[in-house]
């Protein structure tokens, strides 16, 4: 069975606002993290978030998945506020540093990405037939064919991040969001990262939100990137990461490189 049957497109969701942040403000300990922050995110885009450390980039994610609350404003998903929101299986979410994982636990590929099932499922509910197929559709679409029963933290890095990236989208998420996803990878497991990503919204016609500091790939692989130093200096077009006033404003002074694919790096000096 094919991808793609297995894990159907979420049509009823076609052209729909899946994120809306309204005037979102965040203070924290008297310190403004994020000002006036307005941004929506359609359903099937890919939207990438840049900006600098302390950039509020973390900050914005944590609100969009109810982890934390803003000062004001307010932020909606599927149309309704993250406050009241409670189908949060239609939302996967993978962290910061998930391929930092214990190499010692004992879960297997197979084991690991039938985890993702448990949300829609619920946690007392034996897995059904459906579910071993929803599973072996999402380790398939990852690349991941072959090595279902080895166990995850024998995996390189690049290897386990799409081993969380099959449990994320076995729930059959709407919305999967992401915090520096290729962080520890090698440049091989990047590409097939961004790679993947494309698949994930063509075949499931999945809204995908992450942030990233490599800016030459985003610029290449999103369709809209948000640029956030505490608030939005620029939202829209990738092609504008290319701007030297643009990259300026968010960053400041110093230097930024900018590693475009099937390029030689350039190098921004400010």
């Amino acid at each position: 069975m094919s991808a793609i049957s297995e894990i159907p497109t979420a049509d009823r969701l076609v052209g729909q606002v899946i994120v809306r942040a309204s005037h979102v403000e965040l203070y924290r300990d008297g310190q403004e993290v994020l000002r006036d922050v307005n941004l929506e995110v359609a359903k099937g885009e890919i939207l990438g978030i840049v900006g600098p450390n302390g950039g509020g980039k973390t900050s914005l994610l944590r609100l969009i998945l109810g982890l934390d609350r803003p000062s004001s404003g307010e932020i909606e998903l599927f149309g309704e506020p993250v406050s009241r929101f409670r189908e949060w299986h239609r939302v996967g979410y993978i962290p910061q540093h998930a391929v930092a994982f214990d190499p010692n636990f004992p879960a297997t590929v197979r084991e690991t990405v039938l985890l993702g099932r448990v949300a829609p499922r619920g946690v007392f509910h034996w897995f059904r037939q459906e579910d071993f197929a929803v599973a072996r559709s999402a380790i398939e679409l990852c690349g991941l064919s072959g090595l279902e029963g080895r166990r995850v933290g024998a995996l390189s890095g690049g290897e386990k991040q799409r081993v969380f990236i099959a449990k994320a989208i076995a729930s059959r998420p709407d919305l999967l969001v992401m915090d520096e996803p290729t962080a520890g990878v090698d440049p091989e497991s990047e590409r097939r990262f961004y790679d993947l990503l494309g698949r994930l919204k063509d075949e499931l016609g999945l809204t995908v939100i992450f942030v990233s500091h490599d800016l030459g790939v985003v610029s290449a692989r999103v369709d809209r990137v948000a640029c956030l130093n505490r608030t939005l200096v620029y939202e829209g077009p990738p092609r504008a990461l290319h701007d030297e006033a643009l990259l300026r404003t968010l960053y400041g002074g110093g230097t930024v490189t900018i590693a475009h694919s099937e390029e030689e790096p350039h190098t921004h000096g400010h």
